[in-house]
């Protein structure tokens, strides 16, 4: 039986302290083991849709509903979203100067642990986990004692990201243009990151522009996003014609 994991109906949604609408009436359905890629035009609110399922403040829900795993995400505070298995990978991860990547994964784990009634990894347990995940992504000991993201390069910023996808294992991983800024031998560590991590039981939204990464994770489904919904649902081919052709006759169409 099919299980329904993001269930997104009639959303309308937009920026709180100016109220602009930027998501007009998005319906998304994804469930548990699909990958779903969104793909559209600058300015489209691609990213909105990240920001407004992950709770960022300064986004509002002003209609429809989004449910994840059964829970109604509008209910919830951001923190309590992550803790039920929601992941952003951000297109530009911040800088947080003064605290290590080390300890700021092992509270983050922690959390995670203590809000689904488990026990807390000791120090002993969390490094053995965190020093066999990181081989894997090719992070030295010595970058997890940096601060986090301070003087990283673009790449190392988005091996980072996918070490916390590996080591908090999400029930539903939002990777926001996870490619952008990588090279070659960075993409495929990533993807190799995510194609590990995926599996039956968990679901994943792909924000980008290009189909280098889509090429290597392969998508069930490929949505153009415009003016803030969907407005054609496809496979690989769609975007594999979009990179040739663009949005033009989409967008037309959809006017």
């Amino acid at each position: 039986m099919t299980q329904k994991l993001l269930e997104i109906k009639d959303l309308y949604a937009g920026v709180a302290e100016s109220g602009k609408e930027i998501i007009k009436g998005l319906n998304l359905t994804i469930n548990a083991g699909e990958t779903h890629a969104v793909m559209g035009p600058n300015g489209a609110g691609k990213s909105t849709l990240s920001y407004v399922l992950t709770g960022k403040p300064d986004y509002v829900v002003t209609g429809g509903s989004m449910r994840f795993a059964e829970h109604d995400l509008t209910a919830l505070k951001p923190e309590e979203r992550a803790a039920l298995g929601i992941f952003l990978s951000m297109q530009a991860p911040v800088e947080i100067p003064g605290v290590t990547t080390q300890n700021f994964l092992k509270h983050a784990i922690n959390a995670q642990r203590k809000y689904n009634n488990l026990p807390e990894l000791d120090a002993a347990e969390f490094l053995k986990l965190l020093r066999s995940a990181a081989k894997n992504f090719d992070i030295s000991s010595e970058m997890l004692k940096r601060e986090i993201n301070v003087g990283f390069s673009g790449g190392e910023k988005k091996r980072l990201e996918i070490l916390q996808l590996s080591l908090l294992q999400p029930k539903l991983a939002i990777l926001d243009e996870a490619d952008s800024g990588l090279d070659i031998d960075a993409l495929k560590i990533v993807s190799q990151g995510v194609n590990q991590w995926h599996t039956k039981e968990n679901s994943l939204l792909i924000i980008t522009h290009h189909l280098d990464l889509l090429r290597q994770i392969k998508p069930d489904f490929v949505h153009i996003y415009a003016d803030g919904k969907i407005i054609k649902t496809g496979d690989m081919a769609l975007a594999e014609e979009l990179e040739t052709s663009g949005y033009k006759n989409y967008l037309d169409a959809a006017k």
